[in-house]
């Protein structure tokens, strides 16, 4: 039996990378996709290649998050699982950060997540049941030189996490999160070589991680088999948060 056999999946962000290859994974594991996704081409792409539904979505816009739920809803009629995946970067340091750069990575990050999470709950109370996966970061952890708004979103998502696991554990719903560490993808491959290896080295297992090793921290903790998990956050890091 697959993990996720019939449960109904909401991946924001979903059209590339990390969130790409959840989709991927979840629909591996039986579950049924939907792909809420700014990027027209990237979304859709994604949604054909595992047989889900493509809802051009703006997290950090309530109207278009109302939309992709009552999409959802119209098709599947239910939400079992909502990743929190969608985010950006606009990094700088403190005293050369404009004020917009600040804003739209708190509107994406931080104010997408809580719009989603907020609109699946309602529907996941009626329910009895639910699973919101929020994506996190090692850097909110331990904060990065550069990255003042983007550290400030994954700390918040944290702190967002363990808030929810303890309003929402009464109606059956789980809230966790993962923080990944050095993951290969397309952004990260556009850095110079002697910089992947540098970073690379101060892993204690010595890798970067791939796109799937995030996939399959969401889709354990998607799953029944973490059904008494709720408000951890989990390091899929190789150790890098010790």
């Amino acid at each position: 039996m697959n993990l996720l056999d019939g449960k109904i999946c909401i991946i924001t962000g979903g059209g590339r990378g990390i969130g790409k290859t959840t989709a991927i994974k979840f629909a591996e594991e039986g579950a049924k996709i939907v792909i809420a996704e700014f990027d027209e081409e990237s979304g859709q792409s994604t949604a054909d290649a595992v047989g889900g539904l493509f809802v051009k979505t703006n997290v950090a816009d309530k109207g278009s998050v109302d939309a992709l739920i009552q999409s959802t809803m119209d098709v599947y009629g239910r939400v079992d699982v909502l990743v929190n995946n969608a985010g950006i970067l606009m990094d700088s340091t403190l005293v050369k950060m404009e004020e917009e750069q600040f804003d739209r990575v708190i509107e994406v990050n931080l104010k997408g997540v809580y719009l989603c999470s907020r609109a699946v709950a309602t529907i996941m109370k009626e329910q009895g049941s639910g699973v919101i996966l929020n994506a996190s970061s090692v850097v909110g952890h331990y904060g990065n030189f550069g990255q003042t708004n983007y550290v400030a979103t994954k700390a918040g998502v944290i702190g967002m996490t363990k808030v929810w696991a303890r309003e929402l554990g009464k109606d059956g719903i789980r809230v966790n999160a993962v923080a990944p560490g050095f993951i290969k993808t397309d952004m990260t491959a556009q850095m110079p070589e002697n910089i992947i290896k540098m970073m690379g080295d101060k892993v204690p297992v010595k890798r970067w991680g791939e796109p799937e090793d995030v996939a399959n921290a969401y889709c354990f903790l998607a799953s029944d088999e973490a059904s008494y998990i709720s408000g951890t956050v989990l390091n899929v890091d190789g150790g890098v948060v010790v």
